[in-house]
């Protein structure tokens, strides 16, 4: 690939991933010569600087740190070329599973065999600059920005964590680099970048007075050993072995799950033979079960037949039966009438008996009377509370209706003013060609002025009919709008956990962050980490311009989804967890739902039944519900 043809075009931020492969490619097809002899390495994509021979990490380091840098400076076909560069080294040019080589060259850090390091790898910096709080405690920069600038320069740590003591921060941190061989290579690199500035574990333990600047190396057992701040941590995350012996370790790791694999691999391969028995078994069993469905199915239609037959009859006899009672309950009846006669003259005769029933009879009419009433009332409140609810739904029909209606207008106004053009365009015609004698041609500009005029006053009533009808739906929605604020403010007074009520959109929720720092720290370094890192990922979600979605078709319409790739969440996944993730995940899709332009928290009426926004009418029908219980307490 010729760069010089190309140094006058560049490549848009959005094609970096697509130019990144494409260089990708040319370097595994040799089109760019990268090794220059068995341990020197060149940069083919820095043409215009001095060609000069790399070391396997400082070429790697080099293409890290202009691939991942953030100047504006960096034109994205550079950072594209040199992350390709990266990914060709680390993917072709490295056996990522070898062992580091002890090797005797000087620009190299020579690998003692019997030298023993913390394991996991750790390095040690010293001197961090820190300040002292107005309450007397010690504070210095965090783990994550100390962590963030190393990886820049390509040493790729894990974490960074500062040690803190009774005063504050101590002024050191431990770097956790990854547990495998490409992590000792980052740690040796971290330490030899550090020994090359003259800023090494001898230069620290120097007498050479005052000291400025970080100090680092990599912990080796005397690290281990030492009864400090330092010592204290290394012998409660880590041990101290040499690398023969962690060569030993993975040696017999490998060779446990070659074990373990081939017992598995027989087991299966005896289960698939007992599978293979068992489903030939099966097979016979289910013929000889197919021939004995078909004998029950024959004798089954055989016993329904003799079992509708007996219906037939008992239906027959049940008909009798019926006939027989019905003459018995006849009988009875005109037995019971002679009764009723009976008493009724009785009754004729008794006045005082008479006279309490009358009395009795009023009594029950009067409350019955009550009762009517009351019912009535009840009937009356609950019609009103329906019609507020169908006056909303009515006046949301009017709303679309009258929406309806504007753009049939805005049509029309359209076309009115088309034709007006085509009049004024005619007209302009005839006035061209009119002559003093030609009668006919002034007649046909005079009824096309008249036209015009006729098409311009129509075309003024529809912009004041629109003006009127948006002025009334303005005017409609924002009574909507307060009759739903008001119900809100309603329902947060009552303060009860129901069906209905007020959920706060966008509001993080800190227990899965608080819950993660209990399992780091003591209880009450966890309420405050967990405060702290609440309060960041609450800014980062009032960020405007942190927007990490991405806009995808689903049935034919457009849907905003959380992206897989955003580095701010994935490095919140990989350091907090799963649900600390989901809580800020539902956090931004309720905040881009609901109120995306202001990037706040607010209240919505929400039916926690159904899990969506609750309508007017859920809503009153709740309130008028809550009135009725607390009205039936009293």
């Amino acid at each position: 690939m010729s760069h010089s043809s190309e140094e006058d075009t560049d490549v848009s931020d959005s094609e970096i991933g697509e130019y990144e492969e494409k260089c990708y490619e040319e370097l595994k097809n040799g089109s760019q010569n990268v090794k220059t002899s068995d341990a020197k390495f060149t940069c083919p994509y820095c043409p215009k600087k001095r060609k000069r021979d790399y070391l396997y990490k400082e070429l790697l380091q080099h293409a890290s740190g202009v691939g991942q840098s953030s100047s504006q400076k960096r034109k994205p076909r550079e950072k594209a070329t040199h992350l390709a560069l990266v990914k060709y080294l680390e993917n072709d040019l490295m056996n990522v599973d070898a062992p580091p080589e002890v090797v005797d060259d000087k620009s190299d850090t020579p690998i003692d065999s019997d030298e023993q390091f913390v394991w996991p790898w750790m390095g040690i910096i010293v001197n961090i600059p820190t300040s002292r709080t107005q309450d007397g405690r010690t504070v210095g920069a965090s783990g994550s920005k100390i962590r963030d600038e190393y990886r820049s320069r390509g040493f790729n740590p894990v974490r960074v964590n500062p040690l803190w003591n009774f005063r504050g921060h101590s002024g050191t941190a431990l770097v956790e680099f990854n547990k495998n061989w490409p992590g000792l290579d980052n740690a040796l690199a971290f330490e030899k970048a550090y020994a090359l500035e003259h800023h090494g574990k001898k230069d620290w333990l120097a007498n050479t007075g005052q000291k400025s600047g970080l100090y680092g190396w990599v912990a080796r057992a005397n690290d281990y050993n030492v009864n400090n701040i330092i010592g204290e941590h290394l012998r409660k995350m880590a041990d101290v072995k040499t690398i023969p012996e962690l060569m030993e370790e993975e040696a017999r790791r490998q060779d446990k799950l070659v074990s373990n694999l081939t017992n598995i691999i027989q087991k299966k391969n005896k289960d698939l033979n007992e599978i293979e028995a068992r489903c030939t078994e099966t097979t016979e069993k289910m013929k000889f079960a197919m021939a004995e469905k078909d004998l029950l199915i024959q004798s089954y239609n055989e016993e329904i037949k003799k079992i509708q037959a007996s219906a037939k009859d008992h239906f027959q006899r049940i008909f009798n039966d019926h006939e027989k009672l019905k003459l018995q309950l006849e009988s009875q009846k005109s037995e019971l009438e002679s009764r009723r006669i009976a008493l009724e003259k009785r009754e004729a005769h008794n006045e005082s008996e008479r006279k309490k029933l009358a009395e009795d009879i009023e009594e029950n009419t009067t409350k019955n009377s009550s009762l009517q009433m009351a019912s009535i009332e009840q009937l009356k409140a609950d019609q009103n509370v329906l019609k507020l609810a169908e006056d909303q739904k009515k006046q949301k029909e009017e709303l679309h209706a009258k929406i309806i209606q504007l753009e049939r207008q805005l049509d029309m106004k359209q076309k009115l003013e088309l034709e007006i053009q085509q009049l004024r365009g005619s007209l302009s015609v005839l006035k061209h060609i009119e002559d003093d004698d030609d009668g006919e041609v002034l007649k046909k500009v005079d009824d096309l002025q008249k036209g015009l005029r006729e098409k311009e006053q129509v075309l003024e009533d529809l912009d004041a009919l629109n003006q009127t009808l948006i002025i009334k739906e303005r005017k409609s929605n924002d009574e909507l709008q307060d009759a739903r604020k008001e119900l809100i403010n309603a329902i947060k007074e009552t303060a009860t956990r129901a069906q209905i009520g007020v959920k706060r959109m966008g509001e993080l929720d800190t227990e899965p962050f608080l819950e993660a720092m209990k399992q780091r720290y003591n209880e009450e370094e966890a309420e405050d980490k967990a405060t702290e890192l609440c309060s960041l990922w609450e800014e980062y979600l009032k960020d405007p311009d942190w927007h990490p979605f991405k806009v995808v078709t689903i049935d034919g319409k457009h849907r905003e989804l959380i992206r897989e790739d955003d580095e701010k969440l994935n490095g919140l996944k990989k350091e907090v967890g799963e649900k600390a993730y989901n809580a800020v995940v539902a956090s931004l899709t309720e905040i881009n739902e609901y109120n995306p332009s202001g990037r706040y928290v607010t209240s919505e009426l929400w039916n926690y039944k159904t899990g969506k926004r609750a309508t007017l009418k859920e809503g009153v029908q709740f309130l008028l519900n809550t009135w009725k219980r607390k009205k039936g307490m009293l």
